[in-house]
């Protein structure tokens, strides 16, 4: 049979019964739609995942106090009252561990700021000037917290533009104003960029002070609430946690490791273990999504078998003409994978259409990628070769003098 003919042939019996071809292939349109919307959202959330952990630094060791604790107690893992870390352990790791390119101690609190008769409630980050680079934030207007800042113990403060727009407005500019917390007005003297992010840990919603003046003015000794370590390259982390925790234990004077009053966080831990959660939820949100593919599958398969009882008389007069079993197959084989061809190309339009959609009104991220439209169309063919098989085989394996006479 001429590939012409069997194209033909193909599309003239598609469009014989026109309502079931088309219900048939609505089944796969909305099993690919739905397999690459689900995709999108799993890789979207993904790419969201790590780009949040990206924000925080690159490199980066995340060293954080815990409550001293006794046998068959638990660390506390730096919540509550836990005071263990002190600024002498952060010079400590910057001047004895190899690796080592920036070390960023902070100190942690909140409070109630106000400004202009304008309040709000946020957190208090004590800082160095390393903190900028080893924590990724930027400066939009102003100035970071400096070495000399620190040296001073100067009242000044950089804003997120969360606080900015809680405060003075959107859009208002309010560097060399003052706020006020604790009793202590604080002089603006920059505004980071924004990150986006939301609820109790949101990164724009922060004001930076100096850490000296933190330490002087608030808390009123050198603890800190977490050192953060930049290594030089990320293959060095690894090594680089061992090293510290060898000399916090021997600093703190802790012989055994399982009684340590600190942890350390390793952000590639971290990413990995983001990633890995981000992919089973992308891998499960597909496969409930492939469910109706599966239903897709079987509404093709009855179709083609509907379709092979309709046209018995038709087989018989084939091969009593001299068409041969494996035409025959072929030619209702080509019917269901043109089914779920066409099925596929209008699936992948509405997925797109869904991703873009969920993105805009669901305020959701979603990633569609060249992977999962090839994807989407390898499964549609295989569908088509797969459910169509058994119906084409049926048709093939007909006696034509039976066929003939059927009814």
């Amino acid at each position: 049979m001429k590939i012409i003919d069997l194209l033909e042939q193909t599309f003239l019996s598609l469009l014989s019964n026109k309502a079931r071809s088309g219900l048939t292939i609505l089944g796969i349109v909305i099993g690919i739609g739905s397999v690459i919307t689900m995709v999108s959202i799993g890789q979207g959330a993904s790419g969201t995942i790590t780009s949040s952990i990206e924000s925080l630094g690159s490199n980066l060791l995340m060293v954080s106090p815990g409550m001293a604790r006794g046998v068959g107690q638990q660390v506390s893992a730096g919540r509550g009252g836990a005071q263990t870390l002190t600024l002498a352990d952060a010079n400590a790791i910057a001047d004895q561990i190899y690796g080592v390119q920036a070390v960023a101690p902070q100190y942690s609190t909140r409070a109630q700021v106000t400004a202009k008769g304008a309040n709000t409630n946020t957190s208090i980050y004590g800082v160095t000037e390393p903190y900028a680079a080893v924590r990724n934030v930027e400066i939009q207007s102003g100035s970071f917290i400096t070495q000399a800042h620190n040296g001073s113990k100067a009242k000044v403060a950089v804003l997120g533009p969360a606080v900015v727009e809680d405060l003075f407005g959107e859009d208002a500019d309010p560097i060399g104003q003052t706020i006020r917390f604790n009793n202590m007005d604080f002089r603006i003297v920059g505004v980071t960029v924004s990150k986006g992010g939301s609820g109790m840990n949101n990164v724009d919603d922060v004001i930076y002070i100096p850490l000296a003046t933190a330490q002087q003015y608030i808390s009123g000794d050198d603890k800190v609430g977490m050192i953060n370590v930049q290594g030089e390259s990320q293959k060095l982390l690894d090594q680089m946690e061992i090293d510290i925790t060898a000399l916090l234990l021997e600093r703190h004077k802790i012989a055994d490791e399982t009684l340590a009053d600190f942890q350390i966080m390793n952000q590639a831990d971290i990413a990995a273990s983001a990633s890995s959660i981000a992919g089973t939820l992308t891998i499960l949100l597909a496969s409930i999504a492939g469910i109706s593919l599966l239903v897709g599958g079987i509404g093709i398969m009855n179709m083609m078998l509907t379709t092979v009882t309709e046209r018995t008389r038709e087989i018989g007069l084939r091969k009593a003409v001299g068409a041969k079993k494996g035409d025959i197959t072929i030619q209702f084989l080509a019917e269901a994978v043109t089914l779920t061809f066409l099925g596929g190309i209008a699936g992948v339009a509405l997925g797109w259409i869904a991703s873009l959609l969920v993105r805009h009104f669901g305020n959701t991220a979603t990633q569609i990628s060249p992977v999962s439209v090839l994807l989407a169309f390898g499964v549609s063919a295989a569908i088509g070769i797969i459910f169509g098989y058994y119906p084409a085989w049926r048709a093939a394996k007909l006696n034509p003098i039976n066929a003939l006479r059927y009814e």
